[in-house]
Order: structure tokens, then sequence, then C-alpha cells
């Protein structure tokens, strides 16, 4: 089985007017990051330091690898700046970027990370053929950027999806205590994986038999009043607003369920399971549009500026809202970062609310607003701590 290569390719012109980046940290923990892998041998990292406009094209043709890595300086409107014969700065313009990755008439790229400030942009142009791309929506940290990549590419080791490996290059920035975890974008790659379970190679899995020797037929959804069906069907993240009705070909196990709103996870052990909730008449549970969530997170932050809190908690919870805000408005929210962003953002509220008067009163005009985000987030009171 040939290795999985990711190119990594890095420029640090001597021009730029801003210290130099510690690019070499950055690549030496990405190899180590590989090297401590389970999957270690299914990887080759390849890497081109100083990388010329030159460089960039013939290394993706020479390699044709499934994940690039650029790390860098970006300028946002202006395109990625790589180096010329004199290491000085080379601007490649963001157009020309996303035709050369438009060139390849069946591209092997799965994933390119632009670990360079602003590059948002870019990542969006590239993103018209290739499925996984991140950018950063702002200026990054040296340090923060070091991170992202050591937890991007420690969960990509482990076999994590592209979507699951952004999450933990997130969270290794947010661990450190940096409010830069919310600067990286991840735009597609939902549920791509660059390694496949082990043992089945880079194919799909094949339909495997069910205890009574009959092949698993696909599972099969439906959505308004809520069907779902199939065999050992995991039933995760089940939303109604009105009857629900998931079955499984085994007969061993139903389930039933009716009435108002059911949100969260739904699973079954061994049995049948019914479970009926009401509630009164016209408190219909009505899944909101995203232009409702934004318009419910504007409402929290209205009240953040009326409430009194000191600086430094309202700067921290609008940097949270605003992320919220901005997913809810993209073309396909990523909803458990919206969740996760408003998580931290009514955790700040809830221990400003302990010690501070102006809390205590924000607190009791905020949780009726969450509660009016939960069916839409698809989480349970409990994750606000409501």
């Amino acid at each position: 089985m040939s290795p999985i290569q990711i190119l990594i390719l890095t420029a640090n012109p001597s021009n730029t007017g801003v210290d130099q980046l510690d690019l070499d940290a950055e690549v030496e923990q990405i190899k180590e990051a590989f090297q401590r892998s389970l999957h270690r041998d299914r990887f080759q990292v390849i890497t081109k330091l100083a990388t010329r406009p030159t460089d960039l094209r013939q290394a993706l043709l020479e390699y044709r690898p499934q994940i690039v890595h650029f790390s860098g300086h970006g300028t946002e409107t202006q395109g990625l700046v790589l180096e010329n014969d004199q290491g000085k700065v080379q601007l490649v313009s963001t157009e020309a970027l996303g035709r050369l990755f438009g060139a390849f008439d069946d591209s092997p790229i799965e994933c390119v990370l632009l670990n360079a400030c602003y590059s948002e942009v870019q990542a969006a142009a590239i993103h018209q053929f290739v499925d996984c791309v991140i950018g950063m929506k702002q200026p990054i940290g040296d340090q923060s950027a070091i991170q992202f990549s050591q937890g991007f590419y420690d969960a990509l080791g482990a076999g994590s999806t592209y979507a699951e490996a952004f999450n933990m290059g997130c969270s290794a920035i947010d661990l450190e205590g940096s409010a830069e975890y919310l600067t990286p974008q991840l735009i597609g790659g939902k549920g791509g994986r660059a390694i496949s379970p082990v043992g089945q190679g880079r194919q799909a899995p094949e339909p495997t038999a069910t205890d009574e020797g009959t092949v698993r037929p696909a599972q099969s959804q439906s959505i308004g009043n809520v069907t779902i069906s199939g065999s050992n069907n995991p039933f995760n993240a089940v939303q109604s607003g009105g009857n629900a009705t998931v079955s499984q070909n085994n007969s061993r196990q139903s389930l039933n369920i009716s009435g108002g709103t059911i949100s969260g996870q739904v699973g079954l052990a061994g049995g049948d399971l019914t479970q009926t909730q009401y509630q009164n008449p016209g408190e219909a549970a009505k899944l909101l549009s995203p232009t409702e969530v934004v318009q419910l997170i504007t409402q929290i932050e209205s009240l953040l500026g009326r409430s009194g809190l000191p600086e430094a908690q309202q700067s921290k919870v609008v940097t949270y809202l605003e992320a919220a805000k901005e997913e809810a408005s993209s073309k396909e929210p990523d909803k458990d970062f919206a969740a996760k962003s408003l998580q931290k953002a009514t955790q700040v509220l809830k221990d400003t609310n302990e010690v501070v008067d102006a809390g205590q009163s924000l607190w009791g005009k905020v949780a009726p607003l969450l509660k009016q985000l939960l069916p839409w987030l698809g989480v349970a009171s409990h994750f606000f701590g409501l």
C-alpha cells in the first residue's frame, strides 16, 4: 500500500517587514506527530523550504500528494507570500492558486492546509477543486499556528477524519488558553479521512452480514415527522417537531416516539422502547432558520452590552458569540462548532454570574434565548447548564 504523502511547503522571505516565523519548529512538530503516531508507516512527509512559485508547481506534479500544507505569510486580498530567487517576497494571487489546483485532470489532493494569516480567501478559491481546505480568517500568532499543526496531525495520525483533526487542531490552541482557536476555518471536508480503518485500504468497506446471515441494507432517513430505518441504525441526533418513528430490520428492536420536540442522541439497548413527550398546544417546536439563529445571538450580544459586566469578560463572550454567528450564517453551518462556541460564551457568563451582581441579572435574561436555540443546535438543555 502506497503511503499517504504530505507535502509541506514553507516560505519566509527576508523583507516582509515583520519578525521571521519559526517555520522550522512547525515542520519538526509535524514530523514528531507522525513519529509517535499509531499509523506512522502510512504517512510520508515531504518538505520544501523557501518555496518559489516554480517549486510549488513542480512539487505538486512530482509528488502528487494527498495533503498539501503551506506555512508562511498571507495577505488576504493579494494572495500568499512565496519567495523569489533572491529570497525576497514573491506574491502569488488567489486566482492563480485556484487555477493551479484546478489544472489537474485527476487530482489526488484531498486536503490543503494554509497555515498563514488571512488565508481563508485563498482556501475558498482552492475549495472549488479540493474537498477539504483550511485557512485562517485573520492573523494568527506563530505559536498558535504551530499548536494547530501539532493537534491536526496528531489526530490525523491516529485515524481521525479531516473534520475531527481540524477540531483537534483548534482544541490544541484552546487548551493553551488562547482565543485564536477561533481563527482556523474549515471549508468542506466534513466526512473525509486520510487513512481508512486498519486493514481496509483506501476503499469504502464492503457490506457486512448480520447475525441472520443477511447483508445490511442501506440506512434511510426522512425529514419532517421523522422516520429512520435500517439495520443497527445508531439513531444519532434525532430531531422532530412532531412524531418520530424509528425502526430496525432486526425484529428484536423497535422505537416509537411521539409528542413534542425530541433532540439529542437516541439509542436502543436490547428490546423495544416507546417514549412519549407532551407539551401544551401551540408550543410545538419550530426549527429556526439560520437568520433567526443569528438574531437570537445578536439579542444576547445586545443584553451583554447593557449588562455592566467587566470589559474583559464582555470581550471574551463577544468573541465566542461572533464565532457562533459567523458559523450560523455560513452556507453549510457546522452546528457542532456553533454550539461549542456558545457553550464557551455561556461558561464565561455562568462564572461571572457567581461573583458579579450584573452577571446574575444577565444570566436570567440569556437563558431563555439559549433555550430557543437548542433545537437548531441539536443539543439538550444540560449542554448549556440550563
